[in-house]
């Protein structure tokens, strides 16, 4: 009956480690495109913000540097907030939106760390959504 329990106790405990790390969402990420970095910290309040911190200087085009990039409405790509307002729920963050600068639009987002270490980013326009996973920076 002890093992019984033990075991049923570590596998709730395993399981909710496993989940807890869905959460953790944070660190510098390059997009799929690997035309970009985008780092994730968090806002203040617990919850995940995203900017980006780096741009591939062979992505521009010819005679911009990744400093001048400019959104559609003007503002410096570098250093703009692109993933904020997520609530935490049970397996992922939910809630948010990603902003896209290519084409001036934000979108409804969702974030989770997969068990590999990536991040699964999921923008969405009502039920339809596009996931990409974007890898982790490290060193």
């Amino acid at each position: 009956m002890k093992k019984t329990v033990l075991a049923c106790f570590a596998a709730l405990t395993l399981s909710g480690l496993a989940q807890a790390e869905t959460h953790d969402v944070f660190g510098t990420f390059m997009t799929q495109a690997g035309t970009s970095h985008v780092t994730i910290e968090d806002c203040g309040d617990g919850t995940p913000c995203g900017k980006v911190s780096w741009i591939d200087p062979d992505a521009m085009e010819p005679g911009m540097t990744p400093e001048e990039a400019l959104t559609e409405a003007g503002d410096p790509v570098l250093g703009l907030l692109m993933l904020s307002g997520f609530e935490k729920k049970r397996r992922d963050w939910r809630g948010g939106t990603i902003y896209d600068p290519e084409n001036d639009k934000s979108y409804a987002s969702r974030l989770k760390r997969l068990e590999d270490g990536r991040l699964q980013v999921k923008g969405c326009v009502g039920p339809i959504c596009q996931t990409q996973v974007w890898t982790e920076i490290t060193g």
